[in-house]
């Protein structure tokens, strides 16, 4: 039996969407969506034909073993086996217990002081067990103000800033004051010279921290990206955009990959920071996602829409055509997915084939059987904006079909004399 506690967290990818449970045998729909073999048999002999994630028509019930993922699974097994059979485990499980307001309140009090490691995981462990200990813990006066200034201890280590951004993740959604909160982490860089900031230690984290800490120093970044000066001041920061790029690579935890796309979407609307991204690899990074067979429709969607971005500036069009395969991912996932991704994925060949007129794109998505796609979504319940862009594609493709008739009809002019 596996403890689920703050000590010993199940990755959530670990467990069946049906059962909830850490899968024995995974296996993956045609939707992408890993399953445990025998609640997903069970589904579909029960005569439905729909993923239960997604709620996607299947196009095919045959599934595919997840083989990496079982490997996955049995090394976590296999640690954490090792760590319940340590002596460390036995007093692990009697401090386990929910702490009270009291307790609580005197851990706020003291998590600057010599035990702040000890109160802190009381804190972390009060804040976990429900959204009505969270609302409590933000309307502590001075507490989300002390959760910050320990940010700016860099020095302090990266398992003690990870309890700080845990913490902060948890309450951070409860903060009515957010312009204060953005204000308090990052603008307050400016007016006060000091030899590191909340920005140093939330890149330590995602560098060095577990998964967990992980997913919670991206979603803070995000809270914290409101306006474009803040999103300037987090792009600037050196590394970290680096950084959230790594995150997202396909062999990461799927949460992990969808928290990083979804901090990438807060911070690349200014058109500094698309460039930016762009010249720092983002567009194969998005491409090697869009490759993947078993991305969930969330991430394909997210990622959709960053190439939609991208492509919005020039820099971000050249890098889509010159890398090798994305545009055929992208048209790809027209239709395929969802009306979201569809809206994404048209929007993006409209801009390299219709608005940039780049001939790669267009002799790529021709390639791929671009055309019937087009005239398929035409024919289908589409928004009237992707209609508009598909008219307008096929008005390039009809030019170019024309052309090459043209040529062809020259030739065969010149040689029948022979």
């Amino acid at each position: 039996m596996v403890r689920d506690d703050l000590y010993i967290t199940v990755p959530s990818f670990f467990r069946c969407p049906i059962s909830l449970d850490v899968m024995k045998s995974p296996v993956s729909l045609c939707t992408g969506v890993t399953y445990d073999r025998t609640s997903i048999q069970r589904w579909l002999d029960n005569g439905n034909n729909t993923c239960p994630a997604t709620m996607q028509v299947l196009y095919t019930k045959d599934f595919i073993p997840n083989s990496n993922l079982q490997r996955l699974i049995q090394i976590w097994s296999d640690s954490v086996q090792q760590r319940v059979d340590s002596p460390e485990s036995k007093a692990m499980t009697e401090s386990h217990s929910v702490p009270s307001r009291d307790q609580v309140l005197t851990a706020v009090a003291d998590v600057e002081g010599n035990s702040r490691v000890d109160q802190l995981v009381k804190i972390v462990r009060f804040a976990l067990d429900s959204d009505e200990n969270r609302d409590f813990l933000v309307k502590i006066e001075g507490f989300v103000a002390r959760l910050v200034s320990l940010l700016f201890n860099v020095d302090a280590g990266v398992e003690f800033l990870e309890l700080v951004v845990k913490a902060l993740d948890l309450v951070v959604e409860k903060i009515e004051d957010h312009v204060w909160l953005n204000n308090s982490m990052l603008k307050k860089q400016r007016e006060v010279e000091s030899r590191c900031n909340c920005l140093d230690s939330l890149l330590l984290v995602l560098q060095q921290g577990s998964s967990d800490s992980r997913i919670a120093s991206v979603r803070v970044l995000k809270s914290i990206a409101m306006d474009a000066e803040s999103k300037q001041l987090i792009a600037e920061k050196e590394g970290l955009l680096s950084e959230l790029l790594k995150l997202i690579t396909p062999e990461k935890d799927p949460l992990l990959i969808e928290s990083g796309l979804s901090c990438l979407i807060a911070i690349s609307t200014p058109k500094q920071n698309k460039v930016k991204l762009v010249h720092l690899g983002a567009i194969r990074t998005f491409s090697k996602l869009l490759l993947e067979a078993n991305m969930s429709v969330s991430i394909v969607e997210k990622v959709l829409k960053l190439l939609e971005t991208m492509s919005s500036r020039k820099e971000g069009r050249v890098e889509i055509c010159e890398e090798p395969e994305c545009v055929g991912a992208i048209l790809n996932k027209v239709i395929k997915i969802s009306n979201v991704a569809t809206e994404h994925a048209v929007t993006t060949l409209w801009s390299v084939c219709y608005l940039f007129r780049d001939q790669r794109a267009q002799e790529a998505v021709t390639k791929a059987n671009g055309l019937t796609k087009i005239l398929l979504l035409m024919q289908s319940n589409c928004s009237p904006s992707v209609r508009k862009m598909c008219s307008d594609l096929l008005k390039i493709f009809r030019v170019n079909s024309k052309s090459c008739l043209s040529c062809y009809d020259t030739k065969t002019t010149h040689i029948m004399p022979f």
